[in-house]
């Protein structure tokens, strides 16, 4: 696994394609704070909880000036269909390259029933308006999260 960029680091910059067309950078995104989640697969039930959360907090995200990011390795397709089935509203990037997975360190050896394997870990970034890192979130347990990833971002 690449190591994670860490808080005060500068934000590794991207372009990913996301769901419905189109495209996302963190440098077209310059002036805004930008929460970017990283989630193992879509439609899963951790990762539909997660990115539920996100979407029904994405009016608050907006009032403090943050765009929130879901990232996975899924396709734009994949994408599309998941977020049309639960409704989501925050954009959802692809990454089946793993370039911008690998970039922020998530991609690695996980474990699961005694089963190793390679995978994305559930990781949250919080990145200002500058493209700082200002906080980081590695190993996370869904519940709860996106309201302490906006409290993060309400303090920006």
């Amino acid at each position: 696994m690449t190591a994670s960029p860490t808080e005060g680091a500068k934000a590794p910059d991207f372009s990913l394609l996301v769901d419905g067309g189109g495209s996302i950078s963190l440098s077209g995104l310059k002036g805004r704070n930008v929460a970017i989640y990283f989630y193992p697969k879509a439609d899963t039930p951790g990762c539909t909880k997660e990115a539920m959360d996100f979407s029904r907090l994405k009016p608050e995200f907006e009032r403090a000036n943050t765009t929130v990011i879901g990232v996975s390795a899924d396709t734009v397709a994949a994408q599309d269909k998941f977020k049309a089935k639960h409704g989501l509203t925050v954009p959802l990037a692809s990454d089946p390259y793993r370039a911008m997975i690998e970039r922020y360190g998530v991609w690695g050896e996980k474990q699961m029933y005694g089963k190793k394997f390679m995978g994305i870990e559930r990781a949250t970034f919080l990145v200002d308006g500058k493209g700082t890192i200002r906080k980081v979130w590695h190993k996370v347990k869904v519940e709860g999260h996106a309201e302490e990833v906006l409290s993060a971002a309400k303090a920006l």
